[in-house]
């Protein structure tokens, strides 16, 4: 098992594909805690989540021999981005709906970077993170995973839109709708 800790993802995804089960074991758990928070966050089912997170690693594993991963160095964000499509099946399957959508022409990147550091207009605090996720739960689906990847786990929009497979400013706009919806369920 040491001599795995020292191989990169691509080695281990070698080793793994040319037989060798422990790498894959190793890489799994390897990253299990971050995409299975991921998945959780998204669904908020423990059972349901469980569930994604197996289809997810089933998906890599054929994926993984059919030739289907192209290593540039992102084994983890390609993980996730499976994890995330599949969370956004499960969303479809139960016809969930949302509040509002991003469907104005006239969206303009700066406000969106303006509304990047508004939870902070709200006066969170890491005890009433808590409190919030209620309001957030609430929000549409794209727009609730741009703040919890945000907000939650730190990562950066340019991160957030190769997970959820958009580019920047859509990431970026999907964060401003979902600021001006806390805003409004908060006040409601």
């Amino acid at each position: 098992m040491k001599a795995l800790i020292a191989l990169q993802d691509i080695d281990l995804i070698q080793q793994y594909i040319a037989g060798d089960q422990k790498s894959f074991e190793f890489l799994l758990k390897k990253y299990q805690n971050k995409v299975f928070s991921s998945i959780f966050l998204i669904i908020k089912d423990e059972d349901t989540s469980n569930d994604i997170f197996q289809d997810t690693f089933i998906k890599v594993i054929d994926k993984l021999h059919q030739g289907k991963y192209n290593e540039e160095g992102k084994f983890l964000p390609w993980v996730l981005r499976i994890a995330h499509n599949l969370c956004m099946d499960y969303y479809r399957k139960n016809q969930r709906q949302g509040i509002v959508s991003n469907n104005n022409p006239e969206f303009d990147i700066m406000d969106a970077l303006e509304d990047h550091e508004a939870l902070v207009d709200f006066g969170v605090q890491e005890e009433e993170s808590i409190n919030i996720l209620k309001y957030v739960d609430l929000l549409p689906d794209e727009q609730r995973e741009v703040i919890i990847l945000r907000h939650y786990y730190d990562y950066s929009f340019k991160e957030i839109a190769e997970m959820t497979g958009t580019n920047i400013n859509t990431a970026l706009g999907r964060m401003r709708y979902a600021l001006i919806n806390l805003r409004k369920l908060i006040k409601i």
